[in-house]
């Protein structure tokens, strides 16, 4: 990766602005250099630590909040509950992951625009006649047919769901999906679906 004109001014300017601070902050206290060398370490320590946690990351994300696990057979889903308590499942909607929040509560699977997009629905070509009652008020919807909908090792053809016209942060994996499976379970900080 390269930096432009603009970020390479920019990271002289800041650079600059380190000096005239760290500079004039020695000079302000020349007869504590000792104290001054200690202050300098701690806040090395700190960027350091900042950088290294920024690092590790992804490691601890992962650990923190594990992904869904599909046993051998692909017939059973385990899912952790997410920090925020809800549960989420990423299924590969004609060929795209699409990731969703499990509600038992919406009869429907709902797309919201951006995903429907992802997964190849025209927004423009959609028609909005079907109303659905949410706790932002009534939002328009429009019927389609997904063509494949795969969640572990098992593949649905021709799944219906509804393209949400409002502003739906993630898509919902409603009831109409979800009775799908012979069990759904939820005990013990985790979903179990099994099929």
């Amino acid at each position: 990766m390269t930096m432009g004109g603009d970020e390479i001014g920019s990271v002289v300017y800041l650079s600059l602005l380190a000096v005239v601070i760290a500079g004039w902050y020695l000079v302000a206290n020349r007869r504590n250099l000792g104290r001054v060398a200690q202050h300098a370490a701690v806040w090395i320590f700190i960027f350091l630590g900042a950088i290294v946690a920024v690092g590790l990351w992804p490691d601890v994300r992962d650990t923190v909040a594990p992904r869904q696990a599909v046993m051998e057979n692909g017939a059973q889903i385990v899912v952790p509950v997410a920090r925020d308590g809800h549960f989420y499942l990423t299924l590969d909607v004609n060929g795209v992951p699409v990731r969703f929040v499990v509600d038992t509560g919406a009869s429907e699977m709902v797309l919201s625009g951006p995903d429907a997009a992802r997964i190849g629905l025209d927004p423009d070509r959609l028609i909005f006649s079907g109303r659905a009652l949410t706790a932002n008020g009534v939002v328009q919807t429009a019927p389609v047919r997904l063509e494949t909908v795969a969640l572990g090792g098992v593949t649905d053809r021709d799944v219906r769901a509804v393209v949400n016209q409002g502003d739906l942060s993630e898509s919902l994996l409603g009831m109409s999906y979800l009775r799908r499976f012979d069990r759904l379970e939820i005990s013990g900080g985790q979903m179990v679906l099994d099929r």
